[in-house]
């Protein structure tokens, strides 16, 4: 122990106590753990696991012997006392309990306010005060260690018994038993000592625990050499506590009774789990078991010097216990309680033993040899913290008892099975378990010879006397995998041999029956595997026109059929998932019993994983679906075992579905089918004999709902076709036997009879038509993507199934095409190619479009014709599902939702665009639009709007991806995007005024669909735009646009609108909003002026530096998204803005001029209505020009020129800026023609046209 410098004070005590969590998502699980120190100063202190002492109390001067804790256990009866939690503290004189709630409420607070503390650097905290009783042990020379028992009460005998002990004859009895809380210690005189204090005789002290806040984070993080306990250095001590905090007295308490046995003193005490024993130890190597309840001692070990002793409770699993006839045993049956046994564990490390004993009078159930320098860790508690509430699904997180071994640093816990508690006639029980464990070890062994394995596996099933145990062992024989078939049987039937021989009234008849019936899977497997191993002939494979016969279809339908079923094998390239590497008829004996129960000459089928059911069906008829095997005799020999039809049918159904590949490789396993099908159609209670044509049967119901059900289109139609020509078959053999009662000798050959069953049959093959066609056209794709391709387009789309049709509502089929659409990355175009291909021929204006079907990938062409081909055949079995509109609207949509997932994708909003504008229903069109603007557009739009308001300029990446969640590249074409639709809209409210809305029709197989309603009929549904607002919010979303794509600075999009305007933003389009109207404020007019200067103004710069790299004609004079010409967007917006567009385009041609792009000038000149006053703008450029030109040393001798001008002239040029001007190195010809346009357009009696004709002059006597 180290020496503390401020108190001088050993530690003499550790406890680690972890406390339970609060947090509903982890209760009864351990949250932190409290470490308690106690020192010879009579301090305890509570730590933290990472060292921060969180309270400290003095609760007496003498050292602290032993720390221990008692934890929430259930009590195992009703009549059971609940104890409660508590924390005990020892000292020579005293004993000392802490109750537990108030201590774990204490530990809490305290540990929330350091953290707190700490954080704030605030020490001023008051934690609340503990909860103790404090008692002064009396009568007793020396106490060493002790063990609270916790509260118990006295039965009405003992209650009199103690209080005439102690009061006499005439001692008074209260009516009800006194409840006491009982207390024993070990030491010396006596050498056991029993103390009994009564509750409510002494009152529970309340402290003032001292709380430990450091004054920095460093100093409350002890380091682990010098500061984990608190000690200090000199430098870090902290001053002494003027007055010593106050210490209650002790309550006295004398020692009622006890083991007085002078030259004997006890080392320590353990309690049982239970709280009825107690082990103590003692200098003379004994070992004594107390009963605590009776003060007795019952038993005592010898030879066990220095001893360590620990506890093993270990509950009885119920489920293992069997019912005896004879057993009197006051647990009663497998229904009641649970029983536990208490086993005492004893470590000798002189002789490096390991010792487990059954109490109370049990013998010794187990030893190891471990070694002498280990040490027995029992900490006899759990969790603190815990409640009859959330100790309920409460799991172990410790375990009972370990030993740890220094020298191999490993650490051994002990297990003990509750068997071995069980003695006299239970003793049958543990050689029982013996013995399944011998024949465990059996199976696992490596022995090759199945005969001996056979032998010894007979001898241990017999020798076992308890049925359910002998059922056990049987059990794991079965599910061995190295024990064959044939000894199977053999210990079956021996084990069923033996139990008939006996007794009747001694027979299990449970047992019994068990064995009759794994036998006779056995015998069936037997058979099966025969069955499949005998080689047939295979008959010749079937012509087509065989088979077209067999399937009751007409030559044109049967090619029909073929060619669907060949492009769906060349485009289903995704490969079958195989279900295991054996052979598709092999399957393990293990397995076939697993899968299976046979109940009363019935055999069921075990709900299984379909992996499992496959390959139960794949045994009985993959051999007979390949021609390999004897039909009729299996089917025979599966209904004479005791399967149902239906069993069958649907183990065949699930092997056909999930077989599609080979199946299609091989075309006479539908003749196979058909023969199958047939025979099991003929089954007894297959087909039940009230059916008539007039109802339906659940025979062939059953076969439906499985191929409705069916991922695997192909084969799901084979097999309808297959199940449609039996029905077919029957009916037909039905129809004839009831016509021939009727008339007799009647030609009823060509009659073809009609049913339910068959229209229902018709209907499916229409559907799973369709929807093979459909998943053709979903596996199909181009082989060419060599850019990069978005992780949301690689996302696999699942496979179809009718139901999922049936169920995905009235847009769920252009919904699923939709989705290939986008993964596919097509541009909208190819979907109006495909539609009219059949008109259209191979012209040049096709090779056109052909070469702009990928919006991505141009050069990804491969394929694209038969991608075509399917898109045909798939418009012209969906005529409605698939009409082009609805097409793109869900097309739109699905890429408006990939894009909200990742809006980096900038390209998946544009192409959502694309699909909109593609769209010719303006009633459509305007639905759609408006639901893309109000889900997924205006909430970020409004948070861009008020960034970039906030910045007041074009924000930086940062700030874009914190507030609108996307780049500001991404969000520069993200409000392109914005303008593109709300200009959308506008135009489909203006249409949708000149055409009718659309009738939404369904194909005629498809009229039950049932499920959520169509993206069309949602934008059907909704109501009609105010365009005013429309229009509004869109000169906001141009003008954000503006200022991100031509990064314009010094701009807040909203001081360019009026209170009025501010408010209609970012409302529902469909609401009539109050909007600025009138005249505006000339501050904002000025406002709005400045930024349409500035928008063109970025333009012509934007412009400039791309003529530097190339020549550029006006059409593409700006690189902008879909062909932007801003000063034409800006001169339009000057419209809405109440500005006048002749002052923008004014000030584009001067700007052009500025640049020195006069050729663009010119262009744009002509689109100024008020020529005049741009040419005297222009007039004031050419002399900025001429200036520079002459007073800049462009042209040699400029001085002596400038002399020869008149003097007005002169003066002029000489008061020019030629720095006002972008590009001054323009030749001077072109001036002149500048100057020329200037007096072609300035009247004569303007005031500087006489300046123009003076400056004509001049340009053209500077030589050029």
């Amino acid at each position: 122990m180290k020496q503390v410098a401020l108190f001088s004070e050993c530690v003499s005590s550790v406890l680690c106590v972890p406390l339970a969590s609060q947090k509903r998502s982890s209760t009864g699980r351990p949250d932190w753990t409290c470490i308690v120190v106690g020192f010879t100063s009579g301090y305890v202190r509570f730590y933290t696991e990472s060292g921060v002492l969180l309270l400290a109390q003095l609760l007496n001067e003498d050292p602290v012997l032993q720390l221990k804790c008692r934890t929430y256990e259930i009590p195992r009866h009703p009549g059971v006392t609940e104890q409660n939690e508590e924390l005990s503290i020892l000292y020579p004189a005293a004993i000392v309990t802490i109750d537990g709630f108030s201590l774990f409420q204490s530990l809490r607070a305290c540990r929330n306010q350091v953290a707190r503390a700490a954080a704030s650097g605030n020490e001023n905290v008051q934690p609340p005060p503990l909860a103790y009783k404090k008692w002064g042990l009396q009568d007793v020379d020396m106490i060493v260690d002790h063990a609270s028992i916790g509260i118990m009460t006295l039965c009405p005998f003992d209650q009199m018994k103690t209080a005439s002990n102690i009061g006499g004859y005439n001692a008074a009895i209260k009516n009800s038993p006194p409840a006491m809380s009982q207390y024993v210690t070990v030491g010396a005189n006596p050498f056991t000592g029993f103390f009994f204090a009564l509750e409510g005789s002494s009152q529970p002290l309340l402290s003032h625990v001292a709380l430990a806040v450091a004054s920095k984070l460093t100093s409350a993080l002890f380091n682990a050499a010098s500061g984990w306990l608190g000690w200090k250095s000199k430098h870090e001590e902290e001053p002494v506590q003027k007055q010593k905090p106050k210490v209650e007295p002790a309550t006295p308490l004398a020692v009622r009774f006890g083991l007085p046995d002078s030259r004997r003193h006890g080392e320590r005490i353990c309690l049982s789990p239970c709280n009825t024993l107690a082990a103590v130890t003692d200098e003379f190597g004994r070992v004594i078991l107390l009963d605590v309840t009776r003060g007795l001692a019952v038993r005592m070990w010898k030879g066990y010097r220095d001893a360590e002793v620990g506890w093993i409770q270990t509950v009885e699993d119920l489920q293992e216990r069997e019912t005896e006839k004879m057993d009197s045993s006051p647990f009663g049956n497998a229904q009641g309680p649970s029983r536990v046994a208490q086993f005492l564990v004893i470590y000798a490390p002189r002789r490096g033993i390991l010792e487990v004993w059954s109490t109370q009078q049990g013998p010794r159930v187990g030893a190891f040899n471990v070694g002498k320098y280990c040490r027995l860790l029992y900490p006899g508690y759990k969790i603190m913290g815990l409640n009859n509430v959330t100790s309920q699904g409460w799991q172990p997180q410790t375990y009972q008892i370990c030993l740890v071994d220094p020298v191999s640093g490993s650490v051994k816990t002990v297990h003990v099975p509750f068997h071995l508690s069980l003695s006299d006639k239970k003793s049958e029980r543990a050689k029982d378990m013996h013995l399944v464990k011998k024949l465990n070890a059996l199976l696992k062994a490596k022995t090759s010879d199945p005969d001996l394995i056979e032998a010894e596996a007979k001898e241990l099933i017999l020798d076992i006397k308890y049925p359910a145990t002998k059922k056990q062992a049987l059990e794991s024989i079965l599910t061995s995998e190295c024990v064959p078939l044939s000894s199977l049987t053999n210990i079956t039937q021996t084990l069923m041999d033996n139990l008939k021989k006996q007794e009747l009234e001694c027979v299990d008849e449970g047992l019994l029956q068990f064995c009759a019936n794994k036998l006779k899977l056995l015998h069936l497997y037997e058979l099966v595997s025969k069955l499949n191993s005998q080689s047939i002939q295979k008959a010749t494979s079937p012509s087509d026109n065989d088979l077209a016969k067999l399937l009751r279809l007409e030559e044109k339908d049967f090619h029909r059929l073929e060619t669907l079923l060949e492009n769906y094998k060349k485009e289903n390239t995704q490969t079958t998932t195989q279900l295991t590497d054996e052979k598709d008829d092999v399957l393990s004996v293990k397995m076939f019993l697993e899968y299976l129960e046979y109940e009363k000459d019935v055999i069921t089928v075990k709900n299984m994983e379909d992996g499992e059911y496959v390959a139960l069906g794949s045994f009985f008829f993959w051999k007979c679906l390949c021609g390999e095997s004897s039909t009729e005799e299996m089917c025979h020999a599966l209904e004479s075992a005791g399967f149902s039809p239906q069993t069958l049918l649907s183990l065949l159904l699930n092997l056909w579905l999930s077989k599609e590949k080979d199946i299609l490789d091989k075309p006479d396993s539908v003749s196979c089918l058909h023969t199958m099908l047939s025979l099991l159609s003929k089954m007894k209670v297959a087909i039940e004999e009230s059916w008539d044509t007039q109802s339906v049967s659940p025979w062939w119901q059953q076969m439906r709902s499985a191929c409705v059900q069916s991922q695997s289109s192909a084969a799901a139609l084979l097999s309808a076709h297959v199940g449609h020509a039996v029905t077919a078959e029957i009916i037909h053999s039905v129809t004839q036997k009831k016509f021939s009662q009727i008339i007799v000798g009647s030609d009823t050959e060509s009659w073809e009879a009609l049913s339910l069953d068959s229209e229902y049959w018709k209907l499916l093959l229409k559907q799973l038509e369709d929807c093979l066609i459909l998943q053709t056209l979903l596996h199909s794709k181009v082989t060419k993507r060599t850019k990069r391709v978005s992780s949301l387009q690689t996302e696999p789309l699942g496979r179809l199934s009718v139901k999922k049709l049936l169920e995905a509502g009235k847009g769920g089929i252009a919904d699923t095409v939709a989705k290939w659409v986008f993964r596919q990355g097509f541009s909208p175009i190819i979907l109006n190619v495909a539609q009219y291909k059949n008109t259209a021929d191979s012209t040049e204006e096709s090779v056109e479009m052909h070469n702009n079907l990928f919006l991505e990938e141009p050069e990804a062409a491969t394929g694209l014709e038969r991608i075509l081909e399917l898109l045909q055949v798939a418009y012209q079995q969906f005529p409605c599902s698939l009409e082009v509109d609805v097409l793109h609207a869900h097309c739109s949509w699905e890429c408006v939702v990939q894009w909200n997932k990742d809006p980096e994708e900038a390209c998946f909003l544009n192409r959502s665009i694309d699909h909109l504008r593609c769209i010719i229903n303006a009633h459509i069109q305007h639905g759609i639009a408006l639901m893309m603007w109000s889900t997924f557009l205006v909430k970020r739009l409004s948070s861009a709007t008020y960034l970039m308001d906030k910045v007041g300029k074009a924000p930086k990446d940062r700030l874009c991806r914190r507030d609108v969640g996307m780049s500001d590249t991404a969000m520069t074409a993200f409000l392109a995007c914005c303008s593109e639709l709300l200009q959308t809209l506008l135009e489909a409210d203006v249409s949708s005024d000149e055409m009718q809305a659309p009738v939404l029709d369904t194909e005629d197989a498809w009229v039950s669909v049932e499920g959520p309603v169509s993206i069309v009929e949602l934008a059907l549904e909704q109501k009609r735009i105010h365009y005013p607002l429309v229009e509004h919010q869109f000169v906001l979303c141009t003008v954000l646009y503006a200022i991100m794509r031509l990064s314009l600075k010094a701009v807040k999009p909203l001081s360019l609108f009026d209170s009025k305007g501010k408010n209609a933003f970012f409302k529902d389009l469909t609401s009539i909003q109050l909007l600025p109207s009138g005249d505006m404020d000339p501050d904002v007019l000025s406002i709005r002026q400045q930024f349409l200067l500035k928008v063109v103004s970025a333009a012509v710069q934007t412009l400039c530096s791309s003529q530097k790299d190339r020549e550029v004609s006006e059409e593409d004079y700006f690189p902008f998204e879909k062909g932007k010409n801003w000063p034409t967007l800006a001169a339009d917006l000057a419209q809405y803005l109440q500005i006048s567009e002749d002052l923008v385009r004014m000030h584009y041609v001067c700007e052009l001029y500025s640049y020195g792009m006069d050729h663009l000038g010119e262009e744009a000149f002509l689109q100024v209505a008020d020529k005049e006053v741009l040419a005297s703008q222009l007039l004031m450029l050419a002399g900025q020009r001429l200036a520079f030109a002459l007073l800049h040393g462009q042209i040699k001798d400029g001085m002596e020129l400038l002399t020869r001008l008149p003097p007005t002239l002169s003066t002029w040029l000489k008061a020019m800026d030629p720095q006002e001007i972008q590009n001054v190195d323009v030749p001077i010809a072109t001036t002149a023609r500048l100057v020329s346009k200037v007096i072609e357009h300035l009247p004569e009696n303007h005031g500087q046209y006489n300046l123009a004709l003076n400056l004509i002059e001049a340009v053209e006597a500077i030589p050029a």
